[in-house]
C-alpha cells in the first residue's frame, strides 16, 4: 500500500473492552490502537465479535469495562456533535428512507455541522459535491437511491460519511451483498481515499484475501479475543487461519499485490509436504 499524501489528526483506540447484550458477553479484554492514516481490517470467523467491536469502537454499542478512546477522551464522554464531526460510522446493509434521492441522504452527512446561527452554507454544497464527485455519484444525484444498483447505493453512504468530514471511518461489511465487481469498485475507492484524502478508514470484510490486499493493518479475532494484531504479513499465515477459521490452507504471495493470499484447501484435496503442491486424491 502506498503513503498518504496527509497525515491524520485524530486518535482511536481501545482500553480493556468487556462487551455484551444484555447479559450475553460477546467479548472480553480487547485493547487496541487504531493506526492514524491507514487502512484497518478486522477479520475472523462469524461470529466472532468483528462487528461488535466496530460498533464499540464508533460507540453505538456502551461497553460493561474498558474504554474508547478518541484523541485520548473517553468517546461517552464527549458531545454527541463532537464525536459525529470526527467519526463516521457506516453499518452493514444500512436503509436508506423510501424515496430520498442521492443528493439529499448525501446532505444528511452535513447535520453534525448545523448549527442554530447557521443552517446551511456555501461551503456545504461544495463538501457535497466534492464527496460525490470522490466516489463518482454525482451523476446520480437525483435519482431515488432505492433505483440504484448495489454498487451505486455502497458509493452513495459512503459519499454520505464522506461529507460528514470526518477524518476516521468505520465501515461494516461495506462489500456485502455485492458482486466481485462491485467489492473491488468500493475497496478501490476506500484505498483512494485512504491514498489522495488521509482518510483513516477501519473496516470488517469477511473475504481475507480481500483484507490482505486492501489494508495496511489487520485485527484477527476469535471468540471474541483478540488473537493478531499486525500487517498483513505479519497476521496471516497457515496456522492462524487454521485456528481463527478452523480451515487448512495455503499461503502464498498474491500474485498482483505480493500481499498474503490464502488458497483453502479444502476435505478434496491434499497438499505435497515436500514441495507444497496440491493434488487430487484419484477417485476410487
Amino acid at each position: 500500500m502506498n503513503e498518504v499524501r496527509r497525515a491524520a489528526t485524530h486518535s482511536l483506540e481501545a482500553r480493556g473492552l468487556t462487551l455484551a447484550y444484555e447479559k450475553v458477553e460477546v467479548a472480553k479484554g480487547l485493547s487496541l490502537t487504531i493506526p492514524p492514516g491507514r487502512i484497518t481490517c478486522i477479520v475472523g470467523a462469524n461470529a466472532c465479535g468483528k462487528s461488535t467491536l466496530l460498533r464499540a469502537l464508533s460507540r453505538l454499542l456502551k461497553p460493561q469495562k474498558g474504554s474508547v478512546l478518541l484523541d485520548g477522551q473517553s468517546i461517552h464522554r464527549l458531545p454527541t456533535k463532537t464525536v459525529a464531526m470526527n467519526l463516521g460510522i457506516l453499518p452493514q446493509s444500512p436503509i436508506a428512507p423510501e424515496g430520498i434521492t442521492v443528493a439529499d441522504l448525501v446532505a444528511r452527512g452535513r447535520y453534525p455541522h448545523q448549527k442554530w446561527f447557521r443552517q446551511w452554507s456555501r461551503s456545504d454544497e461544495e463538501v457535497i459535491t466534492d464527496a460525490m464527485l470522490a466516489t463518482r455519484t454525482l451523476d446520480l444525484a437525483t435519482r431515488p437511491v432505492d433505483e440504484l444498483s448495489g454498487g451505486q447505493r455502497q458509493r452513495v453512504w459512503i459519499a454520505m460519511a464522506l461529507a460528514q468530514g470526518t477524518d476516521l471511518m468505520l465501515l461494516d461489511e461495506p462489500t456485502t451483498f455485492l458482486d466481485l465487481a462491485h467489492q473491488v469498485e468500493v475497496l478501490d475507492l476506500l484505498v483512494e481515499l485512504n491514498q489522495d484524502e488521509g482518510r483513516t478508514i477501519v473496516m470488517v470484510l469477511h473475504d481475507l484475501n480481500h483484507a490482505c490486499r486492501y489494508s495496511h493493518h489487520l485485527i484477527a479475532m476469535l471468540d471474541g479475543r483478540l488473537v493478531a494484531d499486525g500487517t498483513p504479513e505479519e497476521v496471516v499465515t497457515e496456522a492462524l487461519v487454521k485456528d481463527v477459521f478452523d480451515l487448512r490452507s495455503v499461503v502464498m504471495a498474491d500474485p498482483v499485490s505480493g500481499t498474503p493470499m490464502v488458497v483453502p484447501i479444502g476435505r478434496h484435496f491434499n497438499v505435497n509436504e515436500e514441495d507444497g503442491l496440491t493434488v487430487q486424491p484419484a477417485k476410487s
